[in-house]
């Protein structure tokens, strides 16, 4: 791994699954180096996948075999600003339809417990407007959402 800082995500035995997924999903990823256990350890034997480099939109990142001791927490997120709606649903639709769920305000969680933001750019304009009125709408309309509806959060900005 040639990156200074890592994101490390912790899997029970499905990193490759999970890097190849987000490789197949998101543009500029990719996987990397798999690295195999050179002995046994707690959650796996000699030889198993203990590491899988891989990058998530450019992001560089690494999946630990760890075993089932640890799990995913909404704690920690992947935040993707997407351009248009067309991308938003890709995105969600991925990530939900492939075993995921659906969360509140852009929120979702893929298959291995990891949290997603498909967060519409317009949606940061929108919340961050230096008028208040438009803000509020905007985030009220958001807090009414699962995936962000580019078209309603435009019509509430409006009025």
């Amino acid at each position: 791994m040639s990156a200074k800082n890592t994101i490390c995500l912790w899997f029970d035995g499905a990193a490759l699954d999970a890097a190849r997924f987000y490789a197949a999903t998101f543009p500029d990823s990719a996987v990397g180096a798999i690295v195999r256990a050179p002995g046994d350890f707690p959650s796996g034997k000699q030889g198993d996948i203990l590491t899988v480099e891989f990058t998530v939109l450019g992001i560089p990142c690494l999946g630990l075999n760890g075993g089932p001791a640890f799990h995913h927490t909404e704690a920690f997120s992947f935040q993707v600003a997407t351009d248009d709606q067309d991308e938003t649903d890709r995105l969600w639709n991925a990530i939900v339809g492939n075993g995921g769920q659906e969360s509140a305000c852009g929120w979702c969680k893929d298959r291995w417990g990891i949290s997603w933001q498909i967060t519409p750019r317009v949606l940061g304009a929108a919340i961050a407007d230096p008028d208040p009125a438009v803000a509020r709408r905007a985030f009220d309309a958001m807090m009414t959402m699962r995936k962000i509806d580019i078209a309603a959060i435009e019509a509430a900005m409006r009025g």
